[in-house]
């Protein structure tokens, strides 16, 4: 396996981490792979770690390149930053497609929660004029081709999770333009502008969610299938919020992450990812 870390951005605290399979006559799959990369979760204030690797290992075991995006948090995560941050994430694995064994058109990213928002956003506004300029995409290199999104936050309104959109909004909340505060709590509201230039779309949550509700990767659902959107949802009636892997290789002490119903999800996705990259 070969490990390269990019900067994302000017910070050095922001990076893309890969991970890719060595070549190998003796396994078929390590020539031309499909690739995951993986947005955690942390409502913009901090990238968990449980969301990370753990993640990105279970889809590279099946076969897929994989990276893991640490996007613009806390004091820097306001619009378009951590779109921009995955926007040149995006455009580096496309350029490193070739060296890395990648096929430039199986990118999938993958967002937890917070993360999971930051990936709803760049599959519904990655043509935003502001994303494409900053991270120098000016012909669509920054498109994901598949989405997965678990227990996503989506909306800003009544059932959404207020810290992550407020951190997003900062500065134009700190602006007090009732105008534009309004028409940009539309424009971060994924539901509300999903077209046909989304790609399709994975979704997993639980019923019992109790930080954001199951309501977001509904809206977000019903918003794909009138604009004929192809997607796959798996709900699951138990179960709390930062599942992540859903069982001992990412539980955390004092917390119940264990759900071994819900814990199917990765498996899901995949196979929905292989479905949708098929030849």
């Amino acid at each position: 396996m070969t490990k390269e870390t990019f900067k994302v951005n000017n910070s050095d605290k922001y990076r893309l981490d890969v991970y890719i399979q060595d070549e190998s006559n003796e396994i078929t799959l390590s020539h031309n792979r499909p690739f995951v990369l993986v947005c955690p979760g942390g409502g913009y204030a901090m990238t968990s770690d449980r969301e990370a690797d753990p993640i990105a290992f279970a889809y590279m075991a099946d076969g897929f390149n994989v990276g893991v995006l640490r996007y613009s948090v806390g004091e820097d995560a306001f619009w378009p930053s951590a779109n921009a941050d995955l926007s040149v994430a995006i455009r580096l694995i496309r350029e490193n497609a070739l060296r890395w064994h990648t096929d430039p058109h199986k990118i999938a990213v993958c967002g937890f929660s917070a993360g999971g928002h930051l990936v709803a956003m760049q599959g519904v506004h990655w043509n935003d004029p502001d994303v494409m300029r900053l991270s120098h995409s000016a012909n669509g290199e920054n498109r994901p081709d598949a989405v997965i999104l678990a227990y996503p936050v989506i909306t800003s309104g009544g059932k959404t999770h207020a810290d992550t959109i407020n951190t997003v909004l900062r500065k134009v909340l700190a602006s007090g333009d009732s105008e534009e505060i309004s028409r940009m709590k539309d424009y971060v509201s994924a539901e509300k502008n999903v077209g046909k230039h989304t790609p399709p779309t994975f979704l997993f949550h639980t019923c019992a969610d109790p930080v954001v509700p199951v309501y977001n990767s509904l809206a977000f659902a019903s918003a794909l299938e009138s604009c004929g959107i192809d997607f796959e949802m798996h709900i699951f009636e138990q179960g709390t919020h930062g599942l992540a892997m859903c069982n001992h290789t990412t539980n955390l002490k004092g917390a119940d992450f264990d759900n071994p119903d819900a814990s199917a999800w990765i498996g899901m996705s995949c196979r929905w990812l292989w479905k949708h990259f098929a030849d």
